[in-house]
């Protein structure tokens, strides 16, 4: 599974990147009015930050308007994902970008025919939200779990699916399990993998005994 970052915060990047944990990173407008800063700058940034796909989402609801934005996204660098939403306009405005070779990233998806609908206008990636159907009493991870049966009885289908909108470090797991192919994750999620009481209890344990060793790895000259 490839983790991308969700979050529009350079320094949440820059402290995990060296990891090797970052595969990819992913924005959308309330990330970036929450960072404060300037939507293309940030993008810009990122680009350089990873290799992998940054997605860029375009402000726009209209056809015409998303493509001009999505090309203009698309100019930032080689490695923008344009983010477009699951509207009719959206997948129209996908299915240009794709011909012409641009990553696409079709999000606010909430249905496995919507997922389906993506995928046939040649979506990139597609980005089901699990948090926010667990939020109004649905089941987030069935949902990818459709999505993967789907997709993998069609061989021919390239679309890799993005699990997004993750709370919590199950939602992670739970959607490796399924088959998802990347999961956007906040930062502080990151973390919250990363952690584990056994972990710590041990690591304190080992501190403790290998001072009474009275031993040091290296000398100090």
């Amino acid at each position: 599974m490839k983790f991308f970052l969700d979050t529009a915060h350079i320094e949440e990047v820059k402290e995990l990147i060296e990891t090797g944990l970052v595969d990819g990173i992913t924005t959308n407008p309330s990330l970036i009015a929450a960072s404060g800063r300037d939507f293309k700058k940030v993008i810009a940034e990122m680009c350089e930050l990873v290799a992998g796909p940054v997605s860029a989402e375009v402000a726009a609801l209209d056809h015409p308007t998303m493509l001009k934005e999505g090309r203009h996204l698309a100019k930032i660098a080689p490695n923008v994902a344009v983010k477009v939403p699951l509207t009719l306009d959206g997948l129209k405005t996908c299915r240009v970008l794709s011909d012409e070779g641009i990553m696409v990233n079709v999000t606010l998806c909430f249905s496995a025919g919507q997922a389906l609908l993506a995928a046939k206008a040649g979506a990139t990636f597609i980005s089901p939200f699990i948090g926010r159907l667990d939020d109004i009493g649905h089941d987030g991870m069935q949902l990818i779990e459709e999505i993967c049966l789907i997709y993998n009885n069609y061989p021919d289908i390239e679309t890799e699916i993005l699990a997004a909108s993750i709370r919590n470090p199950l939602h992670v797991i739970a959607a490796a399990q399924a088959g998802a192919h990347v999961a956007t994750i906040p930062p502080k999620v990151v973390h919250q993998l990363l952690k584990h009481p056994l972990t710590d209890n041990g690591i304190a344990t080992f501190v403790k005994d290998w001072e009474k060793t009275g031993q040091k790895i290296i000398n100090k000259k």
